[in-house]
């Protein structure tokens, strides 16, 4: 599959209309794992929780310039702006989150730092030159991540810093098993239209190839495990919704949801993984 093909494939879950994602993520539409620090946490404030980690992870004190690439519904580049005042360029191939982001970004005040770049990051030139560079949930849509790393690592400036998180297979043994099962392909394919769940020992092997410096790694699985469940049930909850928004969508989501969510230790985990650009080690002590 060419570049062309799996950001089309892609698209064709990230193009459905943001009202069905209304129905079971949280109110800033972020698309990835929160961050509970209890069981009665929200799912919005485990969301909000998860945005500030962030922020400290990538050592964000306020004015950085922050680049997302696959910023899906523009949850962590409109924190950023409103939280921090940066100036947040995010990159999405969907331009119904172009659309919504825009919207968005006008309603909370902060459109002179937004910046959008419709389409593929492997494709758009990007002359800009950043203090952090995220990249959430993105990457398992991308075929080839050393490249991407890559290019990542050469926007940023000398000491910036990188944020990736992601869902990975155990190991290569259990990838090598699971992969092509009919239950991951429905995740992967029938889901996403293209994503490739590598070990987190394959994106660490990007990560240095592409120059960086590996800083630091957070499992976040049980925390990804609690999200997905909050998401089933607000997508049953609001089944009529999802149901009115695109009609026979409910079963295939929630069957998505459960998939996912059987797998954590046993087959897959998630990881949130920091590095930096530099050739010493961290904020640049040896």
């Amino acid at each position: 599959m060419t570049l062309s093909d799996t950001t089309r494939a892609t698209n064709q879950h990230y193009e459905l209309p943001a009202e069905l994602f209304t129905a079971y993520l949280d109110r800033r539409l972020k698309y990835s794992s929160g961050l509970f620090e209890s069981p009665e946490t929200t799912l919005d404030d485990a969301q909000t929780a998860k945005l500030h980690f962030v922020a400290r992870q990538l050592g964000i004190s306020g004015g950085e310039r922050v680049l997302d690439v696959g910023c899906g519904w523009g949850s962590l580049i409109l924190f950023m702006a409103v939280e921090f005042e940066c100036t947040a360029t995010g990159v999405t191939p969907s331009a119904t989150q172009v659309e919504h982001i825009t919207a968005q970004a006008e309603r909370l005040g902060v459109a002179d730092r937004i910046h959008l770049r419709h389409g593929s990051f492997s494709d758009i030139d990007v002359s800009e030159r950043f203090d952090a560079v995220t990249m959430l949930g993105s990457i398992i849509h991308m075929p080839n991540q050393t490249e991407v790393l890559t290019k990542a690592y050469g926007l940023l400036h000398r000491g910036g810093s990188l944020y990736l998180s992601e869902s990975c297979f155990r190991n290569k043994a259990t990838y090598d098993e699971f992969a092509d099962r009919p239950g991951t392909m429905h995740v992967t394919e029938g889901i996403f239209g293209f994503a490739d769940m590598v070990p987190v020992s394959c994106l660490v092997e990007s990560i240095e190839s592409a120059g960086f410096s590996l800083t630091g790694l957070t499992d976040l699985t049980a925390h990804y495990h609690e999200t997905i469940a909050r998401w089933e049930q607000n997508a049953l909850s609001n089944k009529d919704e999802i149901e009115r928004v695109m009609p026979g969508y409910l079963e295939p989501l929630v069957r998505y949801l459960r998939t996912a969510n059987a797998g954590w230790g046993y087959t897959s985990k998630h990881y949130g993984l920091t590095a930096q650009k530099t050739r010493l080690g961290p904020k640049g002590m040896p």
